[in-house]
């Protein structure tokens, strides 16, 4: 099976502070697919590390109040390519993530405080009828 899969979840050091979260359960289960790790955020040149962002009003903003988005799409879109020119059948995705959370992320306000949504990658990977899996409720 081609899975693609958050590249902070097998231990890339591509979160916005320069870290991973490496998910041990997830690159053990995974081991034997065809795998294409991807962060949507480094496709789009914020660098690592870069500021914290969040969607605010569907927004990426970033911790300092700019609007990253067009920049943020513009990596999504790049990283919906790699999955499609992949053959991804899924992709397991970051919770949280203003890209990649698939069922919760932080609500813009840089308190903590989550809602429910999709990253923007998360939501372009499902409107292009590919299975998302958020890694908090990988089996």
């Amino acid at each position: 099976m081609k899975i693609a899969v958050s590249a902070c979840l097998l231990g890339e050091n591509c979160k916005y502070n320069g870290g991973n979260n490496y998910a041990a359960q997830i690159a053990e289960k995974l081991s034997g697919e065809e795998i294409l790790p991807v962060c949507p955020e480094v496709l789009a040149g914020a660098g690592i590390p870069r500021k914290c962002v969040e969607l605010r009003s569907g927004r990426a903003i970033n911790a300092d109040g700019l609007d990253v988005d067009d920049i943020y799409r513009a990596g999504a879109e790049a990283a919906l390519a790699q999955l499609i020119a992949f053959g991804a059948e899924c992709a397991v995705l970051k919770s949280r993530s203003p890209t990649c959370g698939v069922r919760e992320i932080y609500d813009g306000t840089f308190s903590g405080r989550l809602i429910s949504g999709s990253g923007i990658f998360a939501a372009m990977v499902r409107d292009a009828g590919i299975r998302v899996i958020d890694s908090d409720e990988f089996e």
